[in-house]
């Protein structure tokens, strides 16, 4: 199984692949124990999102490592899967800017 930090690489990785735009890994460690690392990412339209949710879940399940829970594949606008120590974040443009966790999170190391 993959250390998280490389886990975070191959994420990234995966959505740049997909074209996923405005990335950002934000370390929350020392802000909630909820997880380790954010990803967010942006993708232009659904299909996207699942282009790149796909990616990231099957990059990482090629070195072992499962998500827990996926929530909002079927409905779209917001995909999260949760990997336990990490979580990834896929929106659509204006569902990045309504939630707008880069503001919640504003404290989080940028990485």
């Amino acid at each position: 199984m993959a250390e998280i930090k490389e886990c975070v690489s191959i994420v990234k990785n995966a959505i740049e692949d997909k074209k996923g735009s405005d990335i950002k890994i934000l370390n929350i460690s020392k802000l909630s124990p909820l997880a380790d690392y954010f990803v967010l990412a942006t993708g232009s339209n659904i299909n996207q999102l699942h282009a790149m949710a796909d990616e990231v879940t099957e990059k990482l399940y090629e070195v072992g490592v499962h998500p827990k829970q996926t929530e909002g594949y079927n409905t779209g606008n917001w995909i999260l899967i949760d990997y336990g120590d990490f979580m990834v974040h896929l929106f659509l443009p204006e569902s990045r800017d309504y939630y707008n966790l880069d503001r919640i999170w504003k404290d989080a190391v940028t990485e």
